[in-house]
């Protein structure tokens, strides 16, 4: 099941919502029906009225959150990064993209460009209320003035928390990108997700002497995205140093778009495999993994062929591409495995065991 819905395009970037999303609008409205003045329309007027106010503060809100992605979107595409999407969530938005610039001073921008937004939004909103209040008495006391107090509020609150040196927030990648100036981009990102395990380790005790459950659930999340990033950049940065075809299995086991289901998986048992190029004659013809007959009924595999269940569209990588680029592949289309190809002719097979196996060596 698709669990994000695109609803537009901006700058050639495809806007999504996520399902989480549809959940947290109308609790966000909620919140915003039931707390009094400054903090939402408990006392503005009708029922109709204030959920309705509530409602299109919410969605406001969430609007600032995309022009906050699209703040770091734009720094991005500066530097040649492909922006895949942004997905509007559960805890705000994020933007999906290709890499993050590795260059210090690129990166600080990116990250910083997000805030920024947020700030500006805010304090352009605080002065414009300010300045019509003085001009027109009365203005104050609408429900107008109100909202827009909200949302600069909330604007200015979530530039300041972002700003926090913790992963996966903004600040975190700041703060990396001031230690990528003197250090590896290895050691950066250790010492920044160090920092982010630390604030949400207080955050998390604060947390819980307050009984703050949001708070708590904050810090699970900043705690979870530290160590993410801190794993996750290891990884990609020491496969760098390795080739595709330095690592991948070099003696490919291949079967036959005809063979049946029930012999593939006696062949997958025999072998230790659970995945093989589909092969006729010297053509590649897909993919066929564990995945793909595991949902084929027991007594339906001596009829059912690898060719009824094989994936046709296959997912390759040439010899000289890097084994970095191949585990972000790997990542992206959720595979456990990529055919190695040179031309027409299959060189091999790379698997996350293969890539798990280079990183041990190299650790040693």
């Amino acid at each position: 099941m698709n669990s994000s819905y695109k609803i537009g395009s901006i700058m050639g970037i495809p806007i999504k919502v996520h399902i989480t999303f549809l959940f947290i609008l109308p609790i966000f409205a909620l919140v915003f029906a039931t707390n009094p003045q400054p903090y939402g329309f408990a006392d503005i007027g009708s029922p109709a009225m204030t959920y309705g106010l509530s409602l299109l503060t919410t969605i406001l809100l969430f609007v600032c959150v995309l022009l906050h992605e699209l703040g770091h979107s734009y720094i991005a595409k500066g530097y040649g990064v492909e922006i895949k999407d942004i997905t509007l969530m559960l805890l705000g938005g994020v933007s999906s993209m290709e890499e993050i610039p590795r260059e210090p001073a690129h990166e600080f921008k990116m990250a910083f460009a997000g805030p920024l937004v947020s700030l500006i939004i805010g304090f352009v909103l605080l002065g414009l209320n300010i300045a019509v209040a003085s001009s027109v008495p009365s203005y104050s006391a609408t429900w107008v003035y109100l909202m827009v107090s909200i949302l600069a509020t909330i604007n200015i609150v979530l530039a300041i928390f972002n700003l926090i040196p913790a992963f996966p927030m903004d600040g975190g990648r700041i703060l990396r990108s001031m230690f990528a100036r003197r250090m590896s981009y290895i050691r950066a990102t250790h010492y920044a997700a160090s920092v982010g395990k630390m604030f949400a380790f207080l955050m998390a005790l604060v947390g819980v002497a307050s009984s703050n459950l949001w708070l708590i659930l904050i810090a699970f999340f900043v705690y979870m995205g530290a160590s993410e990033e801190d794993k996750s950049t290891t990884v990609t940065v020491s496969l760098e140093k390795y080739k595709v075809g330095e690592v991948m299995s070099k003696d490919v086991i291949s079967v036959e778009p005809e063979m049946k289901v029930e012999d593939l998986s006696h062949f997958m048992f025999e072998n230790k495999h659970l995945g093989y190029p589909v092969i006729k004659g010297n053509s590649l013809k897909g993919i066929v993994t564990f995945t793909d007959i595991r949902n084929v009924l027991p007594h339906e595999r001596y009829a059912v062929l690898v060719s009824d269940v094989m994936t046709r569209d296959v997912v390759t990588l040439p010899p000289g591409a890097s084994a970095a680029e191949a585990f972000k592949v790997m990542t992206i289309n959720n595979i456990g495995r990529i055919l190695v190809v040179d031309g027409d002719n299959v060189k091999g097979i790379l698997s996350r065991t293969d890539l798990m196996r280079s990183l041990m060596l190299l650790a040693e």
